[in-house]
């Protein structure tokens, strides 16, 4: 580091500190810094050094350095601007990735500075005249783009107009757009953007907007006036724009050649790229014909990486390379995914092992100064944005059949079989609807693909509305979880299918025993996981649960914390409230316990760390025959969501799938598909898997977990129109349109469910549901209530384990009561307790359930209700009201440390 930091420029102190940008210009063989009142103004006659600063919630920041030429700065100007920009990555530590740009060629990345637009000013910049006031004069420009908009002042002539393109006429009193006929939609609304960045910004809002329409003239005021600017109206020819930009082909070929301390290029004696062949103390070159990259390794001088940069940009200038060619200057260690990409094997980077443990240097450094800290907590959960109290339904998939579950059994789910899973939600003072298709991991591919097309069939028959989301067992979000509260998965399946690969796949000598992973937040979301009969599924950082017939084990990791152990006791309760556990610790297990799993062996003892989450990417689909192309928008906001397009939000672990209510596309299942074909690419090269989470979202309908990503305004998602329209409306200042949602037949019974209401999921008894009215064509087994199959009517291929316990309060099933309802029948919380059973009274020795003179004819299941009312106080320390106003969990807990259950 000490051969980099000299020499460098007095005007990097401090900088980086703060998210946004910062922006130099060189005068004067000098470095200016620009006023943020000035940014965005670019004069063609200069060279510009740029900082773009990203503070990320977890991590160091993010430095993107750009170094911007002008059409007309000197070559002087224009090599000090790439030298300064490598000496104030210097000042930051050689953590940053620069990028040239040269006017009319920038990168999309770096137009997203500067929103709507950068309109370059002619000449050269000045500190005493740059913000001078200028005689105003007429301008043609000429606009590119549909997200990412580029402005070119072209010549004040009716020939510089075309049928491809959108141009803006800017007078002294009015401002004109001019769509070309071939124009899109999008590209007609990003010129009103630079519109009304025009009035705003020279016009200080005080001028008037018009539209012209290429070849309308009849009534239309606006186009008279327009066309006299051009000595009158005259036909526009028809060919297309020769500055049309052309999409590159991507090369099939990159060739690396090595720089020499003299600025010499030489090829690489290698026949294919890995990353083995960069050497840290060289400077490299990777030529990709529309896209050169320089890879600078850590032990370089700044002199070398200076020398490496001027090569590469004579050696683009020798070899003819268009403007357009992009220059990327990258520092090892920080290579993009577009460099990683053209290497055959790349490892994975270890930001999250270099994250965690800097987490515990700081926790250390903590208990060193006398805090009581043994770690920090992993960072908050996201929030789930909903209430998990609303209606859920649950619909197994077995073929063409689709059978609704009973509230009994719709927390028990099946690794073997596919499941639809609906919720629904009140937002913005209306019902929204969530729609899962679960995929079972030893499910049949055939019971996949069925129920993604029953799900696609619910999604239309609430006209397009729900979220559709596709998962994985194994990788389900937070939210999936939290709508069930407590939930079961257990080994096997129902389906015909499973239960034929079963047969095709006997196994003989089924062990008895079965071993659950424990694991969630809260009371209000925890699961317990099935897993495979092994001391190798054990793992420190979770708690477990081992069965077998009469016995039940739970254990408890090293690694866990004390709201684990809760939920183990809450889970636990939940499977079988009947049996007594043995507790063992990791480390202190009896012989029984590994005699079960088969015998000791090794198993992850390391603290399970979070994966460290990098901000979002949104990116814009195309697609032609067979060619699927991707295009990212750099820092988005919500109007890059046009309503003409299909865009995809990466949020690495998980995807939504945006559809415009103007696509193309006019299925949640042809929207899944192309979801699916993104986690295949792999864009970013940051290991997603076709296991991720893919929700498809329609405009207007977006749940909060979605607008959570922009700075959301409800009515902009609820506009009529193309996106064209809407901005005009607004720019006009008229009031725009918004649509109504037009109802769902799914919501017939709203009226008889909020006469049911809900019940608390933790006295497992039905919530209020909004019972489908679901195509009966396609599902008629969902027609009416007769006709409705329940899963508690099918025998599960797998031995059924805690089948009779796993409603968690039976003498509370089939009640509709509300809980406000039970509240008021019984302050005890809609326990019934007998309070006169003192009269019973028997002694605490009696009581026990290890006593050697045990009482008969009781009810074994409330054996603490038989203690008189002192010898009940002096055992569990509080009266009985106080003890049955507890949850049943805590109850049960209490009771099996006075060994009384």
């Amino acid at each position: 580091m000490s051969r980099i930091i000299k020499d460098i420029d007095s005007a990097f102190q401090g900088v980086g500190t703060k998210g946004g940008l910062e922006v130099w210009c060189i005068y004067d063989d000098q470095l200016i810094s620009i006023p943020k009142s000035s940014l965005g103004r670019f004069h063609s006659g200069n060279a510009y050094l740029v900082l773009s600063t990203a503070l990320r919630k977890i991590g160091s920041p993010q430095y993107d350095i750009h170094y911007w030429l002008g059409n007309e700065a000197t070559e002087v100007d224009s090599v000090l601007a790439s030298d300064k920009a490598l000496e104030l990555d210097a000042a930051l530590g050689c953590c940053t990735v620069q990028y040239r740009e040269v006017q009319g060629q920038e990168t999309e990345k770096f137009l997203s500075y500067f929103k709507p637009c950068i309109i370059p000013v002619e000449g050269k910049y000045s500190p005493q005249i740059g913000l001078a006031e200028e005689t105003y004069p007429i301008t043609l420009l000429m606009c590119k783009g549909d997200h990412a908009i580029r402005v070119k002042e072209v010549p004040f002539l009716r020939s510089s107009l075309n049928h491809d393109d959108v141009f803006v006429l800017d007078t002294a009193s009015k401002v004109f757009l001019f769509a070309g006929c071939n124009s899109s939609t999008q590209e007609k609304a990003k010129a009103l953007e630079v519109v009304e960045y025009i009035k705003d910004n020279k016009h200080e809002g005080r001028c008037q907007v018009a539209t012209i329409e290429d070849g309308k003239l009849i009534g239309d005021s606006d186009a008279g006036e327009f066309w006299t600017f051009f000595g009158g109206y005259a036909p526009i020819p028809k060919f297309s724009s020769s500055t049309s930009s052309q999409e590159q082909t991507p090369t099939t070929c990159a060739k690396l050649l090595w720089i020499d301390t003299r600025g010499n290029l030489h090829p690489t004696e290698t026949s294919s790229l890995n990353k083995d062949t960069l050497e840290k103390d060289k400077c490299y070159m990777l030529d990709c014909d529309g896209e050169v990259f320089v890879w600078m390794g850590r032990n370089t001088s700044l002199t070398e990486r200076k020398t490496s940069i001027s090569s590469s940009e004579e050696f683009l200038r020798k070899e003819g390379r268009s403007t357009s060619t992009s220059l990327v200057l990258l520092t090892e260690g920080l290579e993009n995914a577009r460099f990683r990409s053209f290497f055959d094997e790349w490892p994975q980077t270890v930001e999250t092992s270099l994250y965690n443990e800097g987490r515990e240097k700081v926790a250390a450094m903590f208990k060193r100064k006398g805090f009581d800290v043994e770690e920090f907590p992993d960072a908050e959960d996201e929030p789930l944005y909903t209430n998990c109290r609303d209606a859920l339904k649950v619909w197994r998939v077995d073929g063409d059949d689709v059978s609704l579950l009973s509230i009994h059994d719709q927390t028990k789910l099946y690794s073997g079989d596919c499941y639809i899973v609906q919720y629904k939600y009140t937002y913005n003072e209306r019902n929204e609807y969530l729609l899962y298709v679960w995929i079972g991991c030893e499910s049949m591919e055939e019971d996949r693909a069925d129920a993604i097309s029953n799900a696609s069939a619910i999604v239309s028959s609430t006209k397009g509305e729900s979220v559709m989301c596709h998962i994985y067992q194994g990788n389900e979000p937070a939210r999936f979880y939290s709508m069930f509260q407590s939930l079961v998965v257990f080994k096997g399946g129902l389906s015909k299918r499973y239960k034929m690969f079963l047969v095709e796949n006997a196994n003989e000598g089924e062990s008895k025993a079965s071993l659950f992973r424990v694991q969630g937040t809260s009371s209000r979301s925890m699961q317990a996981i099935q897993v495979n009969l092994a001391a190798t599924s054990l793992n420190s950082s979770h708690c477990y649960i081992l069965q077998h017939e009469a016995s039940v084990f739970t254990w408890i990791g090293n690694r866990t914390s004390d709201s684990d152990h809760d939920v183990l006791d809450r889970m636990l309760y939940f499977i079988d409230p009947s049996r007594q556990p043995m507790s063992t610790r990791e480390g202190s297990e009896p012989d029984t316990f590994w005699d079960l799993l088969g015998g000791k062996a090794e198993y992850p003892k390391e603290k399970e760390m979070r994966k460290q989450i990098e901000e979002p990417h949104l990116f814009t689909f195309s697609s032609n025959s067979d060619v699927f192309k991707v295009k990212e928008i750099y820092n988005f906001v919500q109007d890059d969501l046009t309503t003409e397009d299909v865009l995809l939000l990466d949020c690495q672990t998980e995807v939504y799938v945006w559809i415009g209510l103007n696509s193309n596309i006019k299925s949640k299942q042809q929207a899944l598909t192309l979801g699916l074909k993104f986690l295949e690419m792999d864009i970013l090269e940051e290991g997603l898997t076709v296991r991720t989470p893919v929700y498809v979202v329609t405009e207007g309908h977006e749940p909060p977990f979605f607008t959570r990503f922009f700075d959301w305004v409800p009515e902009k998602a609820n506009m009529h129109g193309n996106s064209f329209e809407r901005k005009l409306a607004s720019l006009k200042g008229k009031e725009p349109f918004t649509k109504r949602s037009s109802g769902s037949p799914w919501r017939s019974d709203s009226k008889e469910n909020a006469s049911r209401g809900s019940r608390s999921r933790s006295n497992g008894s039905e919530r209020g549901v909004s019972l489908s009215s679901c195509s009966s064509e396609k599902f008629p087994s969902l027609s009416s209530s007769e006709d409705i199959k329940s899963s508690s009517d099918s025998t599960p291929v797998v031995k059924k384990l805690f089948s009779e316990s796993l409603s968690v309060d039976d003498t509370n099933n089939g009640s509709t009561s509300s809980n406000s309802d039970i509240s008021k029948e019984n302050p005890l919380g809609g326990i019934n307790v007998d309070l006169s059973v003192e009269s019973l009274a028997y002694s605490y020795e009696q009581l026990r359930v290890d006593s050697q003179e045990p009482v008969t004819d009781i009810d074994a299941t409330r054996r603490e209700a038989y203690l008189t009312e002192k010898e009940f106080q002096e055992r569990f320390e509080m009266t009985k009201p106080k003890f049955y106003a507890l949850p049943k969990w805590k109850q049960n807990k209490l009771k099996m440390s006075l060994r009384l259950f």
